[in-house]
């Protein structure tokens, strides 16, 4: 995961070095200020290990380099497009408005699906008071969790990152009826899961909370047809903390964590605006 992720910072760096290393050429009036464009798409995504600390009645404890994978939903027209399903992949909103020539801010939220691995066995540290969980904890301070009874760990409705960020677009290809632009920027954001946690058997909270915040540096190329439609390829890498994660119904139930996530989405979207082309 550690090489997934040190592959897309040093990807990204050295295209955002190739982009502001070229030759400007002439403006294209579909990034002009005071355009608009909305976005609707699909992602899929890598997070890195992560240790996670739980506390409550009875136990404050640590599990270490705990890893996790997302879950991308297959594909079917039904899932994918019916409206009432649209939130069931992975998925990825935008919106945003050309402040000036080539630069934009965009509003976006980002559906990722976080699952904790269940076949593996973790470091432990930390108490339990609970003598039945206690006792599964392994000499050598670790604790296996692959049936489950332990703890089951998920951000699945979903690992929702709510961003606001900035990009500056390029021109790198103008023909009739198609241009291409690349663009790059930045963004930071907040955190609003709703985690599915199953921790000693206790009933899950499931509901959506307020967890924490992230920021990521993100790269795209955009082909636009017919000066409208756009299609975008996206590639994100950012850190995600979450110091406030809900477990239970119970009110003193919490878990945190923190880790680095890659994340790449296709879509498409549509370009507008209300300026004259000069």
């Amino acid at each position: 995961m550690k090489k997934i992720l040190l592959a897309g910072v040093l990807a990204l760096s050295s295209t955002l070095g190739l982009a502001q290393a070229q030759t400007s050429q002439e403006d294209s009036s579909l990034t002009k200020k005071g355009k608009i464009f909305v976005f609707w798409g699909w992602n899929t995504a890598a997070y890195s290990d992560s240790n996670i600390h739980f506390k409550g009645d009875g136990y404050d404890f640590t599990l270490k380099r705990v890893s996790a994978h997302d879950r991308p939903t297959k594909f079917t027209f039904k899932d994918y497009f019916a409206p009432d399903n649209l939130t069931i992949p992975q998925t990825n909103a935008r919106i945003g408005y050309f402040i000036k020539d080539n630069v934009a801010i965009v509003l976006g939220l980002d559906h990722m699906k976080y699952v904790m691995d269940q076949n593996q066995s973790v470091g432990f540290k930390g108490h339990i008071s609970d003598p039945t969980y206690a006792n599964m904890i392994m000499p050598g301070s670790a604790v296996n969790l692959s049936n489950g009874e332990f703890l089951t760990f998920e951000h699945t409705d979903g690992l929702n990152y709510i961003n606001i960020g900035a990009e500056k677009y390029q021109n790198i290809l103008n023909k009739k009826g198609l241009d291409i632009e690349f663009a790059y920027g930045a963004g930071v954001g907040a955190l609003l899961p709703k985690s599915n946690v199953k921790l000693f058997g206790n009933e899950r909270s499931d509901r959506f909370h307020l967890a924490g915040f992230g920021a990521d540096a993100r790269a795209s190329f955009n082909m636009i047809f017919a000066n409208h439609i756009m299609l975008r390829l996206e590639g994100k890498v950012g850190y995600i903390n979450m110091p406030d994660i809900k477990t239970t119904l119970n009110k003193s139930d919490k878990a945190s964590q923190d880790f680095m996530f890659a994340q790449a989405n296709l879509g498409i979207g549509y370009i507008f605006g209300f300026n004259k082309k000069k």
